[in-house]
């Protein structure tokens, strides 16, 4: 092994680890999990169709990686603590856990009845709770863990009927400052990524409109929407020893949106 590589495999390498990512058979949490599995991480994905997961999985290990899926329900709590159960008893605890399932609901505030809160409030807020309550504990007492959410710019600003996701991703990031809080000196790192408007289904409705992502793009600094592919370094960075004193931070994968 050359110099370079050995440096850099000793800031970014996940040999050895265990990640359990939700929503990981698309969008940014596919993604996300074929970073992390591609940099050595043994990964369970979690999420509800199970074509998805095993297509995503089969590529996966197509790649020479270690990876595993569990079908569940994230938006109960019973469906949260049986998804949990049966990822870890996969490859074991995990070191690294992503939240990246989520649901987008937002009719106007207006008609916004109090099913469509209680289902987002569900699954993008309880369930990443739930799981922290479940795995950060354990990997505080190990001496090592990541916990990376997946927020959103409605968590920051109000804009394409923001709503009850909008409450839900400001939520999340106050969640991760929380979980910094009680487990970072500890080893534990918790950090939010902000990604700005990126192609994937949970945004099946504004790509829809060609005019309106037209001009999405033209509020980043780059000239150009996102791609589930522009999450990975900063993944693989946020999961890695590189970050062991970065926590408690929303880091926007943005491409500029936020600050043009």
């Amino acid at each position: 092994m050359t110099t370079s590589n050995a440096y850099l495999s000793g800031l970014f390498s996940l040999d050895g680890r265990v990640a359990l990512v939700t929503g990981g058979s698309s969008g940014i949490g596919r993604a996300v999990a074929g970073a992390l599995a591609r940099a050595g991480a043994s990964v369970v994905v979690v999420a509800r169709r199970e074509k998805e997961l095993t297509d995503t999985v089969e590529e996966l290990t197509a790649d020479g990686c270690r990876a595993a899926w569990v079908s569940g329900d994230l938006g109960s709590r019973d469906g949260v603590r049986a998804a949990a159960e049966d990822a870890a008893a996969v490859f074991g605890e995990p070191d690294i856990l992503v939240n990246s399932a989520g649901i987008n609901l937002r009719p106007p505030l207006g008609e916004l009845g109090e099913d469509v809160w209680d289902t987002t409030m569900a699954v993008n807020l309880e369930a990443p709770f739930l799981l922290g309550q479940r795995f950060g504990p354990g990997m505080a007492g190990r001496g090592f863990g990541r916990i990376i959410h997946i927020s959103s710019q409605q968590a920051h600003r109000a804009f394409v009927q923001s709503g009850a996701y909008g409450v839900s991703k400001g939520a999340l990031e106050s969640l991760a400052r929380s979980q910094a809080e009680a487990w970072s000196p500890y080893g534990v790192t918790c950090n939010t990524l902000v990604p700005g408007f990126v192609m994937t289904p949970l945004n099946a409705r504004l790509s829809a409109d060609p005019e309106r992502v037209a001009a999405l793009a033209a509020r980043t600094m780059t000239g150009r929407n996102g791609l589930p592919e522009d999450f990975a370094g900063a993944a693989v960075f946020l999961a890695s020893a590189a970050s062991a004193y970065i926590t408690g931070q929303s880091i926007h994968v943005d491409g500029g949106f936020s600050v043009h």
